[in-house]
């Protein structure tokens, strides 16, 4: 990855009555423009997310999705829906005067990247996704309910302890009540479980550094609050719509490379290979010894090779 360097440009966008978004550009000013959409949904940015991007050719935007990190309110989900995040991409693409840029999404930047490219294809110059996830009923069932618990057993048992036994068969919707519990303790309990489940699972080899990361409650709140809302609504969108033909077919002529971690049991190779399948002229990348995370050193090998085979275009 290149040397994070730091922003030139820091700014607050109010997309709505409720919500302000933070984003922040860095890189080279005059630069080919990249729109960097982060996962979860709730994960935020971080600095060293400009790293996949070489700082003297790139103009590297990055931006707080509704509710997350250093936008605001935090982890709040009023007019909190996928297609408002597709409405405020554009906008910051229009304040930023920026005619088509190059855009770059993992996990649930992956799925807000072919939602916002099949609603505004003639504003994306290129695709460059990790950790394929669309939010089938299937792929939401794998890690919340009956799939990586078998391979994580341990943190399973961390993740399911704050739901009565009773109410386990659907872990989405029991986690819903208690993340909108009137009693903030119970809320952050769940927030914090709900977090460290995708925090010990996102790397082939379990990092208890990234594991910590679910105990920043500011962080956990989001997190979780968010990611749950989404899911619980499926996305706000029909069952597999992004792997629709007609919807692909909106962003066929988008030059896009995939890379997708093998042993990915968050975003499961299989969603990888269906949009493959749907889309062949993309280039799909399958790391053999890597999880979920960005941070795996082949996975994120892959992406800096892909944005800089996209810099001159």
């Amino acid at each position: 990855m290149y040397p994070v360097t730091e922003p030139f440009e820091i700014g607050k966008l109010k997309v709505s009555d409720i919500h302000t978004l933070y984003y922040e550009i860095s890189g080279k000013k005059d630069g080919n423009p990249v729109v960097f959409l982060h996962g979860g949904p709730g994960g935020g940015v971080d600095p060293t997310d400009r790293g996949f991007f070489n700082p003297e050719k790139y103009k590297i935007i990055l931006f707080d999705q509704r509710g997350s990190g250093k936008s605001t309110p935090s982890a709040c989900l009023e007019e909190n829906t996928t297609w408002d995040l597709v409405k405020d991409i554009e906008k910051l693409r229009e304040l930023l005067k920026i005619e088509k840029w190059h855009v770059f999404g993992g996990s649930w930047g992956s799925t807000l990247s072919l939602a916002y490219s099949q609603a505004h294809p003639d504003r994306v110059k290129t695709l460059v996704m990790r950790g394929i996830f669309t939010l089938r009923k299937s792929e939401l069932r794998f890690f919340y309910q009956d799939g990586a618990s078998h391979l994580f057993p341990e943190a399973w048992e961390e993740y399911i302890a704050p739901i009565p036994e009773a109410e386990r068969k659907d872990m989405i919707l029991a986690y819903h009540a208690q993340l909108n519990s009137a009693d903030e303790e119970t809320c952050l309990n769940a927030a914090r479980a709900w977090a460290k489940w995708e925090m010990w699972t996102s790397k082939l080899y379990v990092d208890p550094v990234h594991i910590a990361h679910a105990d920043n409650d500011k962080f956990a709140n989001a997190f979780a609050r968010i990611e749950n809302h989404y899911f619980l609504n499926e996305g706000f969108m029909r069952e597999g719509q992004l792997l629709e033909p007609q919807e692909i077919d909106k962003i066929r002529h988008i030059p896009t490379i995939v890379v997708q971690g093998r042993y990915d049991v968050i975003c499961p190779a299989t969603t990888a290979h269906a949009l493959k399948k749907v889309f062949p002229e993309i280039t799909l990348n399958i790391v053999p010894d890597a999880g979920h995370s960005s941070r795996e050193p082949g996975i994120s090998k892959l992406l800096v090779e892909a944005t800089d085979s996209f810099a001159d275009l």
